[in-house]
């Protein structure tokens, strides 16, 4: 455990030990060839104390500071500058970037109480006009790029205590009620000391990485850990790597990175967009911790890639899967380094009904799970969500968590803290323990050590007496034809005098030409016959119609939301009449059956 009591000591110490050398590279998504961009850990101190003057001379220091930037050093710079002022920095997506719009970041804005934006001058003449229609003129805007303010030699070091806030972690879901997880430094700290532990992670390991740097994973996993060990990290945009994934890849050679990673859609990107001739150019043989992480992790996933890059050096045993959520700070748990991850297959049945049990023989059914990890940090426990009485070994219950990363809750939401986290397990007999439990909202099992987590407790459908989880469901979906995007599905239930599920799935462009009737037949026929599932319900959309969160998460709830607003344009779609009905009562029109 580090002997810092805050991170802004840390980063202090950092930079006055390692002065001149790399703490980030950042790569510009410029196919031209732009310069890479260098940033030491004394320039990062110089323009973090800029920044912190000017906080402290403005009345923000200690208050909540809103940063809105697109992926780069300034950010970075940033949220340092909000740690040396005593600020409570407040990362969010950037409004006029990729698509966005400013009614996420205006939930934020009220909600967590902000006295100034951080954000380039690029984009500050739009925020400076938005704060003005949100009636917040009293809030300051500066964009941080121009060198046209503060005084590094101004700044004053605050007396700060492991409970300080040092950031609001906006948790991705529903745009009307953003909730703020109260990250303080010590929790920072002791899920930076579990990630280390997990890891393996030294001053030695480079870090890749392209994740949005205002996502729990970009952020804590790709920014600060490099600072909390002393190394460093080449970084892209989310843009970047999305438009040419090699391009993430070709870091762990080029710059001699040994630790990245993303979501399980990530290494599926890879698997299918790098070509043959840009994988002769790879060299993976120094990536040493691949995590995968933030959506459910695929067998299928971890084997195509580590065959499919094999011949660039990548090893199996440098996948990290792990499990972790804002609300913990970052990791839970991980896949010990160098260790190949645990995959075991399971009886689908037995796991409908809540239990990991071997498969019935060796031509029964199966369901694959990849562990998660060992938990190191924390204490985990299985319970059931409705007796909370605590699971057995084996067992499929909610994931329960304490530890000292573990946030004291969500910013000024005192009665759903106290549900979320502040549970307490029963002995069945009318005893409790002493509570402080986190409550994930995920469903999943302790065996042999390894963690299994298996699905969303909100998400899980409850049909004729089974456990489904939607993804199995949504993957034996796309598996019916290659026109259906991976990872690009939700299923979810609807009701009327009974369950009716209901799957909505993107088909690919270049498929938009063929039999959808076709398509939708198949589907229907592998559920039923495959399955069991009575499917009469599916809606084929065009790619980009699924929601996801920025760490690649299918928005099931949203998705279920929509369809009933009938706010789904179909390419195709097949309903059953009394689902039907409930749509068109609820949008008050019936929904138009698209022509083939």
């Amino acid at each position: 455990m580090t002997s810092f009591r805050t991170f802004t000591e840390l980063v202090l110490d950092r930079a006055a030990e390692l002065g001149a050398e790399d703490a980030f590279i950042f790569l510009p998504d410029d196919a031209k060839g732009s310069v890479p961009e260098h940033l030491s850990y004394a320039g990062l101190d110089q323009d973090a104390r800029r920044i912190a003057s000017w906080l402290q001379a403005n009345g923000a220091g200690g208050g909540q500071v809103l940063l809105l930037y697109p992926s780069g050093t300034a950010f970075i710079k940033a949220f340092i500058g909000c740690l040396y002022a005593g600020s409570v920095a407040v990362p969010a997506p950037l409004p006029t970037e990729q698509g966005q719009h400013f009614t996420r970041v205006s939930g934020i804005l009220h909600d967590a109480e902000v006295r100034a934006v951080l954000t380039d001058s690029s984009a500050a003449p739009e925020i400076s006009a938005w704060l003005a229609s949100e009636g917040r003129t009293d809030v300051l805007c500066l964009a941080t790029d121009t060198g046209e303010y503060g005084d590094p030699a101004a700044y004053t070091v605050p007396d700060l205590t492991p409970e300080h806030l040092a950031f609001l972690q906006y948790t991705s879901g529903s745009t009307n009620d953003p909730k703020g997880v109260m990250v303080s430094h010590g929790n920072l700290l002791a899920n930076e000391a579990a990630i280390q532990h997990a890891s393996g992670s030294t001053s030695s390991d480079r870090f890749g990485g392209w994740l949005p740097f205002y996502h729990d994973m970009g952020l804590i996993g790709h920014v600060l850990h490099p600072l909390y060990t002393g190394g460093s990290a080449v970084l892209l945009s989310p843009v970047s790597f999305l438009r040419r994934p090699a391009r993430w890849l070709k870091i762990f050679g080029e710059y001699g990175a040994t630790m990245g990673g993303g979501p399980n859609f990530a290494y599926d990107l890879c698997t299918r967009r790098v070509t043959d001739e840009q994988l002769a150019e790879l060299d993976l043989s120094g990536w040493q911790v691949a995590g995968n992480g933030a959506e459910p992790v695929r067998a299928e996933t971890i084997k195509a890639f580590s065959e499919r890059f094999a011949p660039a050096g990548f090893r199996p045993e440098a996948f990290f899967p792990c499990y972790g959520m804002a609300e913990t700070t970052l990791l839970v748990s991980g896949t010990r380094r160098g260790v190949r991850p645990v995959v075991r297959t399971a009886d689908p049945e037995a796991l409908e009904q809540g239990t990991i049990t071997d498969p019935q023989g060796p031509d029964a059914p199966v369901r694959t799970l990849v562990s998660s990890g060992v938990v190191q940090d924390f204490t985990v426990k299985i319970v059931d969500p409705e007796t909370r009485r605590e699971r057995p070994e084996g067992a499929v219950g909610e994931i329960w968590v304490k530890g000292d990363s573990v946030a004291s809750g969500y910013w000024k939401r005192p009665l759903t803290n106290t549900e979320i986290f502040d549970a307490h397990i029963t002995d069945g007999k009318g005893g409790e323990d002493g509570g402080g439990w986190l409550r994930t909202g995920d469903l999943g099992a302790l065996e042999a050590g390894e963690l299994y987590v298996t699905g969303r407790l909100k998400e899980l459908i409850i049909f004729a007496g089974r456990n489904l989880y939607p993804q199995d469901v949504e993957r034996a979906v796309q598996s019916t034809d290659k026109a259906l995007g991976i990872g690009s599905g939700a299923v979810f239930t609807v009701e009327t005098d009974r369950e009716h599920v209901v799957v909505v799935q993107e088909v690919r462009m270049s498929a938009v030409g063929t039999d959808l009737r076709e398509v939708a037949t198949r589907i229907q026929r592998m559920l039923g016959q495959e399955l069991n599932i009575p499917a009469g319900n599916v809606i084929l959309v065009r790619p980009g119609t699924v929601r996801k969160t920025t760490s690649g998460k299918i928005q099931r709830t949203l998705m279920r939301k929509l369809f009933l607003q009938g706010a789904l344009t179909p390419l195709y779609e097949v309903l059953e009449p009394a689902v039907r009905e409930i749509v068109a009562d609820a949008t008050g029109t019936s929904l138009v059956q698209a022509a083939v």
